[in-house]
């Protein structure tokens, strides 16, 4: 029985829309999955520290731990390391190259090692274990790089440290810069230190211009931009698809099951991403996403997620061969939530498309294109709101009619006869409407327990659900009235853990919940600021933001007694979350301080 320990989610992230690889400040790429986010690993110590495959360069004394840094406004990362009288940087990045109105991206890493004082000695730790470490690996030197091949993956490395010293990983004195390019398949041009320095500077130029671009609110805009550049790498350059998180099997609490493959897209966490994103004036996302999810609809029904290539069947299955995060076991693949029914999944994709619709800086060449999948879907909302569902936290066991899920199908109806409407649909508007209506009477008198005072996780239910406090966001209840104000302080009493919140505290299919979904706390901070209680949540906002790692980063979970983060990592919902939460706040700070003129 191996002891469980909890490591410390203290990476970067580095990505280009083709990968997206986990950098840890010992300088160990220690999560990699290649040729695409959902594909086995490469390098996966991060889930067996033993049998996993790292790639790391080592001083002659051990691991030594450096300062980890992102170059400003970009996903080029900087790891610092001192050791005696010498130091050095490693230079990590996907190259994301510009290239007209678009970018190159292609399908690998590169590392550059720069000495910064005396003469530091180092060796290289190069151990890709291709298809999770499970395939014999077969690792040769060739004429110009090193060639990795196991089960159906192909790798080459190039690099100017002589290629002997790679493989047996033999010391030599950093005097010059020395680079790392690990590219996918066959590299049809050798690299130099000179084009990989070209690739960085480009890279670093195309993040920057992209960042230049971000509409910024006034409050917590450093933390804003960090993580609108962090859900940015989760975006398919293929495909447009959007995905949860980088990782699998990082649980939600240590010594648990709760540990699931979030390298797919979510319909509903893309929804939000493209949001979140539009709010800082991007919308070349949320094109590529429309496009993705036209093309998936006409595939077959609309499930919950997808892998970014559009593939629909995701079965799940264990690894047991893997020790998994701090020992905890239980590393899955595949998501069996594929097949479940997710009643809230249609207001997300309609208030998604009534957003990029409606924005008029984006041209369409004909919007009523559009028209017949926002009709699918809000005929699928009415079909779907009386029947019970697995809700937005995928209960396995659980069919219920869910409060969430039920105001999400409102909001398909009633956005969608908004759409119709401008499309010049009249009869569906006002059928549309009508039904609307209708189903917002049904949330607002049987999802609110007037005797407990909140809305309730179920219709006519009793127990809290953190999705609910969306509801005023949604928009099919004001954020003053006095049922949701009431919601957002019985949450307070009822969800809260030592000052971070839980979805729900009612007993799931495995039991009790214990750790902080930590998109919640940020749902939690930005209702306050829209019930009035702005100071309460600023104050919430700066305490939550201290619980991202030394880049910026945030997982899933936050661990209450511990301040842990756990939970698949980076994780884009939190972002997403922090991103609207600091985008409210903010406007209403500007508005209560006269802050709405320009020059102020």
């Amino acid at each position: 029985m191996r002891k469980l320990f909890t490591p410390r989610l203290d990476h970067g992230a580095i990505g280009n829309g083709r990968l997206i690889a986990l950098v840890a400040p010992t300088s160990a790429i220690e999560w990699l999955c290649l040729p695409r986010f959902h594909s086995p690993s490469v390098f996966g110590s991060l889930l067996d520290t033993e049998k996993g495959g790292t790639f790391q360069l080592l001083p002659r004394d051990g691991e030594a731990r450096g300062t980890l840094s992102y170059v400003a406004n970009t996903n080029v990362l900087i790891t610092r390391f001192e050791q005696g009288d010498a130091a050095w940087e490693v230079v990590d990045f996907a190259p994301w190259l510009p290239d007209g109105l678009d970018h190159i991206a292609p399908s690998e890493l590169v590392r550059i090692v720069r000495p910064v004082r005396g003469t530091p000695i180092l060796r290289v730790n190069f151990d890709p274990r291709p298809d999770y470490a499970r395939a014999p690996v077969t690792i040769t030197a060739a004429e110009v790089a090193i060639q990795v091949s196991g089960g159906d993956l192909l790798l080459e490395l190039h690099t100017n440290v002589p290629l002997p010293y790679v493989l047996e990983k033999r010391e030599f004195a950093l005097t010059q810069p020395m680079f790392f390019v690990l590219h996918c398949g066959r590299r049809s041009t050798s690299p130099t230190m000179a084009s990989a320095q070209y690739d960085l500077d480009r890279t670093i130029a195309a993040w920057r211009a992209w960042a230049k671009t971000c509409a910024l609110p006034s409050f917590a805009p450093v933390e804003v931009l960090r993580s609108a550049l962090c859900i940015r790498l989760h975006a398919s350059h293929a495909t447009g698809a959007i995905i949860a998180a980088a990782t699998t099997s990082i649980p939600e609490a240590m010594g648990t099951e709760r540990t699931w493959d979030y390298r797919y897209c979510w319909l509903r966490d893309a929804a939000f991403v493209v949001e979140a994103l539009r709010r800082v004036g991007h919308l070349d996302e949320g094109e590529r996403f429309i496009r993705f999810l036209r093309d998936v609809s006409e595939s077959g029904p609309l499930q919950p997620l997808y892998a970014v290539d559009g593939e629909r069947d995701l079965p799940e299955s264990f690894l047991p061969h893997l020790a998994g995060f701090g020992n905890n076991g239980y590393v899955r693949v595949g998501n069996a939530a594929a097949l479940q029914i997710q009643n809230d999944l249609t207001g997300e994709l309609v208030l998604c498309l009534d957003t990029l619709l409606c924005d008029p800086r984006i041209v369409h060449e004909s919007e009523q294109v559009y028209f017949p999948l926002v009709k699918r879907l809000v005929e699928q909302a009415i079909e779907s709101a009386p029947k019970d569902d697995m809700g937005i936290w995928e209960f396995r066991t659980m069919l219920r009619p869910y409060t969430f899920s039920r105001a999400m199908c409102w909001a398909a109806i009633s956005r969608g006869a908004k759409l119709a409407r401008r499309l010049g649909h009249e009869a569906e508007a006002l059928s549309w409407n009508a039904i609307a209506d209708s189903e917002r009477d049904v949330v607002l008198h049987r999802g609110f327990n007037a005797e407990l005072g909140y809305f309730t996780q179920t219709l006519d239910g009793i127990h809290p659900d953190a999705s609910n406090l969306l509801l005023a966001t949604i928009g099919i209840v004001d954020a003053h009235d006095p049922r949701f104000v009431s919601t957002v302080e019985a949450y307070e009493r009822l969800l809260v853990d030592r000052g971070v919140m839980l979805r729900y505290k009612s007993l799931d299919d495995f039991g009790e919940t214990t750790s902080a979904f930590t998109v919640c706390s940020f749902w939690w901070a930005e209702a306050l600021a829209l019930v009035g209680r702005l100071d309460d949540a600023i104050k919430l906002f700066h305490r939550l933001i201290a619980y991202a790692n030394e880049v910026g980063l945030f997982s899933e979970d936050i661990e209450p007694t511990t301040g842990e983060l756990l939970g698949n990592f980076p994780q884009a919902y939190t972002h997403v979350g922090l991103i609207h939460a600091a985008t409210t706040i903010g406007e209403l700070i500007d508005a209560r301080d006269g802050r709405v003129r320009a020059w102020v």
